[in-house]
């Protein structure tokens, strides 16, 4: 059985290299999905599993349905905008 990848990208000039180095290093046994989220798919399935998997920030990588750690937790919050400076003029 193939793994399943599935890529979520921006279509910008950041995330294409990572979805080239993707499509370099899987090879034969995977199936590639892409979701570029700035076209938000006709059948908004890619903004489903963006909400399923918890996806922050891209590009980020799923495989067989599971997000890679390394696409995990890196979210902007209101308290690191605040403890970088940012409103206290």
């Amino acid at each position: 059985m193939k793994r399943q990848i599935e890529i979520f990208t921006a279509g910008c000039p950041v995330c294409e290299p990572v979805v080239q180095l993707v499509k370099e290093t899987a090879g034969n046994d995977c199936e590639i999905t892409l979701h570029n989220l700035s076209e938000q798919c006709e059948s908004k399935i890619c903004v489903s599993k963006m909400n399923e998997y918890g996806v922050n920030r891209l590009p980020a990588i799923a495989v067989n349905g599971k997000l890679l750690d390394c696409c995990k937790n890196v979210e902007i919050t209101k308290d690191a905008l605040v403890h970088a400076g940012i409103g206290s003029c």
